[in-house]
């Protein structure tokens, strides 16, 4: 009998261990793709003969993906079920890295913006299913620390891919803005743009491979299909609307404005470093530094959630930071400005895994629409920097940056302080 016990407790920990490393390779595919889009501002900035807010575009696009399709693809989950839902996800993300190669060699810029939108309709299918799951298979109140784990595998993908994209597509992009400014007539740019573009079509191919097969090593895994509403009903109102619950609402605005946060600080980061004259194809390699410093953020929040300071503590610590940063960068220029942004990293790393889950708390049967709506609220990272293209082109930079970037921390600061806990305070009214 007590062999039995052991045996079975065995299992239980080996099924823990296979189910949080599947998990764990969609985090590390998050990170990878999406942190893609820093040095692709860079890409097509010069594939397409763009200027700033053109090449913004690109997370303008992507994150645009996840507002009009986050509530399509919650329904999608409930007709496929979790497990064959991201498989879908990773088809789709397949399908969207051959477009966007195949368009990206040809130079069709809006056919290039289409293979973008296609991978973040994947991505959202498989953010809103991943990221209620992590949350709700365990603790809420450790909810914070289990996405930490997943946020170090999406965190050491984002430091690799500005690396590999930038070896492999952006070297010498010093050298061709040279070659094209000294080029003799137009057809000579167009080769040697041509050349420049075909670059990314071998990348992209393979990492659609990679994606179609992780697709079907996911529909054969073990990995179980957890339903949300089953998960957490217990917890919640079963008579309530989502409008009973403001805590999700603050929560949605709360990472909209998180996303803007990191998306400038992973993605702007090099046009920023760039409009301090640094070189550019130093600066090409910038968003690495950003993801070191989230990566190091997520492994101090990992030892102090929640044993020494509870996740909304710690999301309120991490937003005064920020503000301090982004004043300090505002205050500084060259490359102890840039030092700043990056450090930015540090003090975004452990908000998405606080934000999320107090967001979702005690939703019931509410979880997977809350979370889809949450996940919507990633449009963020769309809106943030397209914000600051443009207004970077008739003020100066850094006060733009300034300006954006404050007020947002401060709205994360307020949550982590008291919106969070608005449905609770009227609980105990």
């Amino acid at each position: 009998m007590v062999s039995r016990v052991i045996e079975n407790a065995g299992e239980s920990r080996a099924s823990a261990l296979a189910t949080t490393g599947i998990i764990g390779v969609m985090f590390f595919i998050f990170g990878f793709v999406t942190w893609l889009n820093g040095p692709l501002i860079t890409f097509v900035k010069f594939a397409f003969t763009l200027d700033d807010v053109s090449a913004f575009m690109v997370p303008m696009v992507f994150y645009m993906s996840y507002f009009f399709l986050a509530l399509p693809s919650a329904m999608v989950l409930r007709r496929t079920g979790m497990k064959r839902g991201m498989t879908l996800g990773l088809f789709i993300m397949a399908l969207g890295a051959v477009l966007f190669g195949q368009m990206a060699t040809m130079r069709i810029f809006p056919g290039a913006l289409a293979g973008l939108f296609v991978i973040g309709a994947g991505l959202a299918i498989l953010q809103t299913a991943a990221n209620p799951y992590i949350s709700i298979v365990g603790p809420i109140e450790s909810a914070a620390q289990r996405i930490a784990v997943m946020g170090i595998c999406n965190k050491l993908a984002g430091i690799l891919a500005p690396i590999v994209i930038g070896t492999l597509v952006l070297h010498g992009v010093g050298e061709l803005d040279a070659q094209i400014r000294a080029a003799p007539d137009s057809i000579a740019r167009e080769a040697l743009l041509d050349a420049f573009a075909a670059n990314i079509h071998w990348p992209y191919m393979g990492m659609a491979g990679i994606l179609a097969l992780l697709g079907l090593f996911v529909l054969r895994s073990p990995l179980p299909d957890i339903q949300p509403e089953e998960a957490s009903v217990e917890r919640g109102d079963k008579g309530a609307g989502l409008l009973a619950f403001p805590h999700l609402w603050f929560g949605a605005l709360c990472l909209f404005l998180y996303v803007g946060v990191e998306v400038m600080a992973g993605d702007a980061i090099g046009p920023y470093g760039q409009s301090l004259g640094l070189p550019i194809e130093e600066t090409a390699f910038y968003t690495s530094f950003t993801l070191a410093g989230m990566l190091l953020g997520y492994l101090v929040g990992l030892v102090l959630i929640p044993r020494f300071v509870s996740q909304e503590r710690y999301l309120a610590l991490s937003a005064a930071l920020g503000v301090v940063l982004v004043i300090c960068s505002y205050l500084s220029s060259g490359y102890l400005s840039v030092g700043c942004i990056a450090a930015l990293g540090f003090a975004n790393a452990m908000m998405w895994p606080a934000i999320f889950p107090l967001a979702i708390r005690q939703l019931g049967r509410h979880t997977e629409t809350g979370s889809a709506i949450l996940i919507m609220a990633i449009c963020g990272g769309a809106v943030l920097p397209q914000l600051f293209a443009m207004l970077k082109q008739h003020m100066d930079f850094q006060l733009v940056f300034l300006l954006i970037m404050a007020p947002a921390y401060c709205y994360i600061l307020f949550f982590g302080i008291w919106g969070s806990r608005i449905k609770q305070v009227e609980a105990a009214r």
